[in-house]
This record gives C-alpha cells, structure tokens and sequence, in this order.
C-alpha cells in the first residue's frame, strides 16, 4: 500500500517533466518561426538579388552563350582556363592592386588627420565636420562630373594652378601614366566623407580619461594619440580596411564614366574588364568566370585579413 502512494507522485512527476519539455519545445518552436518571419523579406530579397545571381553565375561560367545570354555549349572549366591565360586578366588585376594600393591607405590616413582636427573642442568644428563629411552625400556620377571639370586639359582649375606656378599642363586623364593616379585622387575625395565619419565616431566613444591619464604621466598630444588613441581606435581602423578593400576591388563608377578603361588599359580595373567581356563583347559565360574570379580574390583577401590582422586589434 505505500508502495503504491509512492509510485503515484513519482509517476506525476515525470508527466509533469514531460508536459514542461513539450511546452518548452513548442514555444521554442514558435520563436524560431516568428523569427524566421521577420526575416523572411530579407531572405526573399538575399535570394532573388544575391544568391540567385551567384548560383546563375556559376552556370554560365561553365558554358559558352550566344550574343544574347543563351547557352550555346558545356565546356567545363575551359572559361577559367582562358581567362587566366589572357593578358587582360592580368592586367586588370595589376591595376586594380596598384588603385587598392594608391586608394586604401591614404583615404584611411585623411581621415584619421580630418577627424583628429576636428574632434578638437574648439569653436566652429562643426562647421568643418559638416564639410569634410560632405563628400558622402555626393554621387558617384555628380563626383566625376566634378573632378572632370577639374582635370580638364585647358579649362581646369589644376592646371590653372600648375601655370600659375610656372609649371607644365597635365594630362590627367589621357596620359596612360597619370590616368590612373587621378581617378584614384578622386575616388580618395569621394571615400574621404566616410572614412571621416567613422574615425570621428570611433574617436568620439574613447574616453577622455585616457587621454587625461597620459597627460598626467607626462605624455604629450602627438605621443598620447600615437601609443594611447590609434591603438584605443584599432577596431574602426580593421573595419575600415576592410570595407575600403572591397570597396577598391567593386570600383567601376568612376571608371566607366571618366575613363572607360582607357588610356591604353591604364585604368581598367577588374569589374571594368568584368563589365566590358560580358556587355561589350557579349562573352557571358568568361564575364560570368570573371566574376567568380572576383569574389574569390575578395574572399581569400578578407579572410587573411580577419586572420592575421586582427590579432593586433586592440578591443577595449
């Protein structure tokens, strides 16, 4: 008999563990799907205009199309192999390293110096915060209508200024030695507006008592910014490393409208040679390999830089 009055609380038990798992398990259930139906916008436009590309592109680089994008023949990996065998692809890879090289680190620079200027408490900064950030809010067409004004071979005001200082008239954009610096001149003042902001920001969520701490010690402006603030401002710095790598290899905009490619391939970065294979000589299917190519190249570079340059990020 109290065997039997045992059993049943025990029994009662393990119902009443049961019941609490299987509620457990169906709210849980109801968390993930409302999660996954606040997410499924996003989802639906990440597959129609990233992973549906990406999967087509990979088709296509297998096969050889017709002018107009239909597949005219399998030919496997014979659209890799020509194209690393071509001198374009190359070059375009030469000069899209030789634009990250001329673009990353000085725009990165210019905007540590702006947003170190600027982050002074002195009267009128904002004034100037407002102006260096101002070039964000500018298009990439609007920019190059700018900068073309500006390096224009008679009109412009450059070579206005290299006259006025008894200096020869540049070519700037038709010289195959000089193209290449000016649309990396340019493409510096149009990253320089959000480079700016988020060293500002980075510098802004530092806080003071560092500074006043290195003051203390005997540490002077330059000395305090250099040891205490640049290393305090390390993550904005890897992100924006980051992102301006990306951004140099997607460059085309300014490009395509100042340059075309030209002189002589001089600025032909690779989306250029990306743009031209597949929309100007209608090779689908090596512009879909380009392509590939690309984003290969942007995933190993992105990926050795979370691997080795990371480590020297100093996280607060």
């Amino acid at each position: 008999m109290q065997e039997g009055k045992l059993a049943l609380p025990a029994q009662a038990v393990r119902a009443h563990r049961v019941a609490r798992k299987s509620s457990a398990r169906v709210r849980r259930w109801k968390e993930v799907s409302l999660g996954y139906l606040f997410l499924a916008p996003s989802l639906v436009l990440f597959a129609v205009f990233l992973f549906y590309p990406l999967v087509k592109s990979l088709y296509l680089s297998l096969h050889l199309t017709d002018p107009r994008g239909r597949i005219a023949e399998y030919v496997g990996f014979d659209n890799f192999a020509q194209l690393l065998s071509s001198s374009m692809f190359w070059n375009s890879l030469s000069v899209t390293a030789l634009f990250t090289l001329l673009t990353v680190p000085a725009g990165i620079v210019i905007g540590i110096v702006t947003a170190a200027l600027t982050h002074i408490k002195l009267p009128g900064m904002r004034g100037f915060q407002f102006v260096f950030s101002l070039p964000l809010a500018m298009s990439v067409s609007t920019s190059a209508v700018i900068w073309m004004i500006l390096f224009h071979p008679s009109l412009g005001i450059l070579n206005y200024i290299l006259q006025q200082a008894g200096l020869s008239p540049i070519q700037w954009l038709t010289d195959p030695s000089m193209a290449l610096l000016s649309i990396s001149m340019m493409t510096i003042w149009m990253q320089s507006g959000f480079n700016f902001i988020m060293v500002l920001s980075g510098l802004q969520g530092i806080s003071e008592d560092y500074i006043d701490s290195a003051k203390i010690d005997g540490a002077g402006p330059f000395r305090a910014f250099v040891q205490i603030v640049l290393p305090l401002l390390s993550p904005t710095l890897f992100f924006l490393t980051v992102i301006s790598i990306i951004g140099s290899f997607q460059a085309f905009g300014q490009i395509h409208l100042m340059t075309k490619g030209g002189p002589a391939g001089s600025t032909e970065v690779f989306v250029y040679s990306i743009y031209k294979e597949a929309f100007v000589n209608y090779q689908y299917g090596t512009g879909s390999a380009f392509a590939l190519v690309l984003f290969a190249i942007i995933l190993a570079l992105t990926i050795v830089q979370f691997a080795f340059v990371e480590k020297k990020v100093h996280y607060q």
